[in-house]
């Protein structure tokens, strides 16, 4: 099916209510498809929600238009919080808190973009801004802390980047989760790697 994606979300404002249902859902859906995958049963969904199936329907008339927004939202998400971490903490554990999300993030989308790639092709709108905004993210992040003097100046965005990915390709295996947030502290121990004793010098 070459259907995209742009046109399975919801484009008219909703009310207050009918937004908190909403919301309600997608959050629900994302620790159902977490937790039993992508044909968890909607019926499922709607009772964590908290609401009737009708009112699944009502804002996701097909399983492929709840899988994209719950896609979309985890990517929203995930890559909506940089402002917040830069404002906060020092650039370097700003961008390991991010890394750090970044893996719940997988263990989210499991399945997602497997079903989406059967819904679209690879290079739809949504599967291009989503690269783009993660690849955005990780390079603000990684940049802060370099000209924060918190991690090494040869510190690649992309690297790093393809580091995560590569760590967390393992996300059918158990307890990987632990396993990819040990690899996360050895991956930023290493980023900082050598700062303090070049700012010595």
């Amino acid at each position: 099916m070459s259907t995209d994606v742009t046109e399975l979300g919801e484009s008219r404002p909703l009310r207050a209510d009918a937004r908190r249902n909403r919301d309600a859902l997608l959050v629900a859906a994302a620790a159902q498809f977490a937790e039993r995958g992508v044909e968890a049963p909607l019926e499922d969904i709607a009772r964590r929600a908290g609401v009737g199936i009708g009112t699944l329907y009502r804002h996701f008339p097909t399983r492929d238009a709840l899988i994209a927004d719950v896609y979309r939202r985890e990517v929203d998400l995930l890559c909506g919080g940089v402002d917040e971490l830069l404002a906060t903490l020092p650039a370097d554990e700003a961008l390991a808190e991010w890394m750090r999300r970044f893996v719940g993030y997988v263990a989210t989308k499991r399945g997602l973009a497997v079903a989406l790639k059967s819904m679209v092709n690879d290079n739809s709108d949504l599967f291009a801004q989503s690269r783009a905004n993660i690849n955005d993210s990780m390079a603000r992040l990684v940049h802060a802390a370099v000209e924060a003097g918190l991690v090494r100046g040869d510190a690649d965005p992309e690297d790093v980047l393809r580091g995560m990915s590569g760590f967390c390709m393992f996300s059918e295996q158990a307890g990987w989760q632990d396993q990819a947030q040990r690899l996360v502290n050895l991956l930023v121990d290493g980023l900082r790697f050598g700062v303090a004793s070049s700012a010595k010098s």
